[in-house]
């Protein structure tokens, strides 16, 4: 046995309803490697952190099968613990992101595979306030495409609603002024979209940026100055990474440990595709935090 206490939490919404034939992709093969596996059911918003706070310690490994909001409840409740138990992500939903930057199959089967015979990696987070995020924390566009999404859009459309959503949102975005302090500098400016990146997908689109790792230390600040349809397909759908984001461009992008965020007027912040926090903002990094299951011996992206 690899593990002799587990417990998997799944959301009943993932897989468009599917989630019977999930759960059939997984647990027979989680189940041979764990002497006792507890499954839980997630029905509401706030069932998967109770869960990871409640019994999170005692455990050896978490498997989480949803989707991002699911991963996101489900870290805030482990983050804080003495004891983490190592953490695997089972893609259940729309966009799967930070599964994605694991290099974790998106096939249920082959991703609860990687959980037995993938390797373990030291994984950064990030704390902004009492919440955390794998992913991302954003401002201004972002946040406003994840309230701009249709839901019959996003059952329709899947993967690309996200990137509907941020195209239908630009032209409306006027620049906001913003204050940010990293490690020692100041910036005082205007910008359409403030992103700290820790993961490498917001969308499923894979981001432009090849200094981002969740594994070296460090957050990832990007700043969009303009409001320009050409620079957020950049930011959503360029293949290759930028050799230089610079203020010619209306891109900017620092490497920092902790990060100041505080802008004029109170703002809504998108962490992980999940709105609740507000501007202002202290954003530290959490070196090598938890340890997940990944799905490849390279170094995570």
């Amino acid at each position: 046995m690899k593990w002799k206490k587990a417990m998997l939490i799944y959301n009943q919404a993932a897989g468009k309803g599917n989630i019977e034939t999930m759960l059939e992709q997984c647990l027979p093969i989680l189940s041979l490697e764990t002497e006792e596996l507890m499954l839980l059911q997630s029905s509401k918003a706030g069932d998967a952190l109770e869960f990871c706070q409640k019994y999170g310690e005692q455990m050896d490994a978490v498997f989480i099968l949803g989707g991002d909001g699911t991963v996101h409840e489900c870290i805030n409740g482990l983050a804080s613990l003495q004891n983490r138990p190592v953490v695997g992500i089972l893609p259940g939903g729309t966009c799967n992101d930070f599964s994605r930057t694991l290099n974790i199959p998106q096939n249920i089967r082959q991703a609860a595979e990687t959980m037995i015979s993938g390797e373990v990696s030291l994984i950064d987070a990030g704390k902004a306030g009492n919440n955390y995020f794998l992913n991302f924390w954003g401002i201004g566009l972002i946040a406003e495409a994840s309230a701009n999404i249709f839901e019959k859009e996003k059952n329709r459309f899947g993967t690309i609603s996200y990137l509907l959503s941020a195209i239908r949102t630009v032209g409306g975005n006027e620049p906001f002024p913003f204050k940010i302090e990293f490690d020692g500098e100041v910036l005082d400016d205007q910008a359409v979209l403030v992103l700290v990146l820790n993961g490498n997908y917001i969308g499923t689109n894979l981001l432009p940026f090849s200094e981002v790792h969740a594994d070296d230390g460090f957050l990832n600040l990007i700043i969009v100055k303009e409001s320009s349809l050409s620079i957020l397909k950049e930011l959503l759908t360029l293949k290759g990474a930028l050799s230089e984001v610079d203020a010619d461009n209306g891109l900017l992008h620092f490497q920092a440990k902790e990060i100041v965020i505080e802008t004029h007027e109170v703002m809504d912040v998108d962490m992980d595709g999940e709105i609740y926090a507000k501007t202002p903002t202290k954003i530290t990094s959490l070196p090598q935090h938890f340890k997940m299951f990944s799905g490849s011996s390279e170094k995570i992206e």
